[in-house]
């Protein structure tokens, strides 16, 4: 007879597998709050014991609790991923997640800046080392599409100033290549050039990351907190109302480039997007004018 294994040490063995195939710090933190949401509801018992019927029943419970279609979404994703990785590891036979589906939730737009509000959120001058830093990481943060988890992992090898390029590591350790636009070059070479003052600022046992290209104040590699109060100070700094996260930059990003272009297929690329049906939540943002462009290049839509 197979000795039963308790949820407790499988979800323990998942997550270490996680952090050995370099998963960020942020994703196996979700996957254990997800996982251990599981453990909760359904006690510490043996994985294989759980059926169907037992995954639903705790899927409506969390339902019943308030969680919204979006985080049910990403808990069951968690929690699939799970039981992908026992029937790999043969601990399970099936996978009870499988066929099961979260409630739909309405499908909020994305917060994207207009071109005006990001103009005055980057306006100059950054006059100090800080402000450099802070100029140069929105600058490329808008300029490129980046995720703020994306913008924290680059190096210093990351960027190719000569050929306006920075090779980004994304979701899943995909990596893919994205143009970098002339002011935020510009104002990466500014702060390449002061970047060394950090290492006087701090102590000299503060370990510090030398390959990071953005620092935080004591010499590691920037934060993800510090990007989000960096971005405030700088929003209250130019007066700019409009609800601003780093997120929101992405957002403009993908807006701006799709309101210009047209073309979703390059958006999509640039963003690192697996699937289009993604990328296409932006295409609302600006539909006169691809209405206007389909009315001057269509052969059937075009006036005699």
């Amino acid at each position: 007879m197979p000795l039963t294994l308790p949820l407790t040490s499988r979800i323990d063995a998942f997550l270490n597998a996680l952090q050995a195939r370099q998963y960020s710090p942020a994703t196996v933190s979700t996957y254990a709050i997800d996982l251990a949401h599981l453990l909760e509801l359904v006690g510490d018992v043996d994985p294989a014991s759980l059926a169907v019927h037992d995954i639903r029943r705790a899927l409506a419970t969390q339902h019943a609790r308030g969680q919204q279609p979006k985080t049910l979404a990403r808990t069951l994703s968690a929690w699939r991923s799970f039981y992908n990785y026992l029937a790999r590891q043969g601990e399970v036979a099936a996978n009870p997640c499988l066929g099961l589906r979260p409630p739909k939730g309405e499908r909020k737009l994305p917060n994207a800046l207009s071109v005006d509000e990001m103009a005055k959120l980057l306006e100059g001058p950054a006059d100090d080392l800080w402000s450099l830093r802070d100029q140069a990481m929105f600058e490329l943060m808008y300029s490129s599409g980046l995720r703020r988890a994306e913008l924290i992992g680059l190096n210093l090898d990351s960027v190719d100033l000569s050929a306006g390029e920075v090779t980004v590591v994304g979701k899943g350790r995909k990596t893919r290549i994205v143009p970098v636009g002339r002011q935020a070059l510009e104002a990466l070479r500014a702060w390449l050039a002061r970047r060394g003052e950090v290492a006087t600022e701090v102590a000299t046992e503060v370990a510090r990351d030398a390959s990071a290209l953005f620092l935080g104040a004591r010499g590691g590699r920037v934060g993800a907190t510090a990007v989000r109060l960096a971005l405030n100070k700088l929003a209250l700094k130019h007066g700019v109302t409009a609800h601003v996260h780093p997120h929101a930059l992405r957002h403009s990003f993908a807006s701006h480039v799709l309101q210009s272009s047209g073309d979703l297929r390059a958006v999509q690329e640039m963003l690192g997007h697996a699937s289009l049906s993604t990328t296409q939540v932006y295409t609302h943002l600006d539909f006169q004018h691809l209405a206007l462009v389909y009315d001057q290049t269509h052969p059937r839509a075009r006036k005699k």
